[in-house]
């Protein structure tokens, strides 16, 4: 497999910048949490990279070649979304036969027994579904499809709680029989952080984070205790977030914290989930001096 390389992408509707010198790369073979909050450009990322839309600047390359108009690499490349692009009166199993037409290869075996797990028959049309088992079929044809990267923008969109667990479950059998990269745009970032490798932030059309959600995490702190001395064991750190209650302060951080530091007895320090870090970095901050 080739490396998946995004360089410098820009795009922009009307005066709206969405994203802004957009640079990163995805590995083969790993399983990376696309995260932003609503508007972050997340989505039209995805269709950029998958070439369902144009960026202003930049370019995508799979290996040394670029996606764009290129029929071989675009063979490589599957996105699932929350956009209908079939019709509704389009039957499940004949979405197993275009994804078979397209990409060669699919796994009918699998998705046969997906959707059964699903509840689902193939002689079911789209229409006939409500949301979340429209989605799960949409699923079940994303994981089965021969391509080696598969982007996946809210695929658990109307997927109840035991739907969704079974997905992850499917995401994860069919990562290890068949390894390959697979990026997760979503934004129940607590149910996914046990899935993911890598995660990439988005906000205001820029990247902000883009690194092993281990690094990330091992650096993700809630420092709490009597306000004064939080203030003093964070002099000249980014706070991220504050909350106060009476003389009892909590702030976020997400930085390596200094040997030279010495933490008082009554501070506490705390690690931070991916969920609660992905807030804290997109909510702004401040740095106390």
């Amino acid at each position: 497999m080739n490396k998946l390389t995004i360089q410098h992408v820009k795009k922009r509707f009307g005066r709206k910048q969405i994203l802004n010198d957009v640079s990163f790369e995805l590995a083969p073979a790993k399983i990376y949490g696309l995260l932003g909050r609503n508007g972050a450009g997340k989505s039209t990322l995805l269709n950029i990279m998958t070439n369902r839309i144009f960026a202003n600047q930049g370019q995508v390359l799979l290996g040394q070649t670029p996606v764009a108009d290129n029929q071989a690499a675009l063979s490589e490349l599957y996105l699932m979304s929350e956009v209908d692009l079939l019709m509704k009166h389009t039957k499940v199993k004949d979405t197993f036969a275009m994804a078979e037409d397209a990409y060669g290869q699919f796994d009918f075996a699998n998705a046969t027994r997906m959707l059964n797990a699903f509840g689902i028959s193939e002689k079911d049309t789209l229409a006939k579904l409500s949301t979340g088992l429209r989605t799960a079929a949409k699923l079940t044809v994303a994981l089965n499809v021969n391509a080696n990267y598969i982007f996946l923008d809210e695929p658990t969109l109307g997927l109840d709680a035991n739907h969704r667990e079974l997905f992850y479950q499917e995401l994860m059998r069919t990562y290890e029989e068949r390894p390959r990269t697979f990026v997760i745009s979503t934004h129940l970032i607590s149910e996914v952080q046990q899935l993911l490798e890598d995660v990439i932030i988005l906000d205001h059309a820029t990247i902000i984070k883009n690194e092993a959600v281990t690094d990330l995490l091992a650096n993700a702190y809630e420092i709490s205790g009597p306000a004064d001395l939080v203030a003093e064991y964070t002099a000249g750190m980014q706070i991220l977030t504050s909350r106060q209650l009476g003389k009892i302060q909590a702030v976020t951080v997400v930085a390596a914290l200094d040997d030279h530091r010495v933490l008082p007895d009554q501070v506490k320090l705390a690690h931070l989930d991916l969920q609660k870090t992905f807030t804290a970095l997109t909510n702004g901050g401040e740095k106390h001096e």
